[in-house]
């Protein structure tokens, strides 16, 4: 398949599954300055992600609920067109998000649906899956370095020992980079 027609196919799917994921927000007032000692149990030292379910998302914006009850609200930086979302912004989708409190909002830089990306990934020479709670569990005996846990680290995926950056999370494909190169994924179902 040619790179441009692949690439447009994943566009299209993105925004169709950007836009069942829409709904109204409500328009508040001065959103909270969000410490992430406040946000999470788990979090660890250094990791500047906010983690928690999605209750509410639009086209510009997603809020979350922390493990903590907290509802932050982030909006998306649209004039530069910077925000990345990756895997959709679906209700009840447990989220990780990287971004920054301004004075009047929160404004999100990155978002990784973490929902969107449990399950089985295949390429050529990997067979896992990514569970919840931090597992993953190989499928090939014989591989070499089998990844063995994952977890986001901010905004970047992290497989044992290798950290990549999330390119594409579509509902059938996994993009990721590092400084070996790009690695992609197919969902296997």
């Amino acid at each position: 398949m040619p790179k441009r027609l692949f690439s447009l196919i994943m566009t299209v799917a993105f925004v169709a599954l950007t836009l069942l994921g829409c709904h109204d927000t409500k328009k508040g007032g001065v959103l909270p300055v969000i410490k992430v000692d406040d946000v999470a149990e788990d979090v660890q030292v250094g990791d500047s992600t906010v983690y928690g379910e999605c209750v509410d998302a639009a086209m510009n914006s997603v809020s979350i609920l922390t493990s903590s009850g907290d509802t932050i609200n982030y909006v998306f930086n649209n004039m530069d067109g910077d925000t990345d979302v990756q895997g959709g912004m679906f209700m009840g989708d447990k989220m990780a998000v990287i971004g920054y409190a301004g004075k009047e909002q929160n404004t999100a830089q990155k978002v990784i649906n973490i929902t969107s990306l449990l399950g089985r990934w295949i390429s050529l020479d990997k067979n896992f899956e990514i569970k919840d709670g931090g597992v993953v569990e190989s499928s090939v005996a014989a591989e070499s370095n089998p990844y063995t846990s994952w977890k986001i680290f901010n905004g970047r995926l992290v497989l044992s020992k290798d950290t990549f950056d999330v390119l594409n999370l579509g509902p059938d494909s996994l993009l990721l980079e590092n400084e070996k190169g790009i690695f992609a994924f197919k969902r296997q179902v």
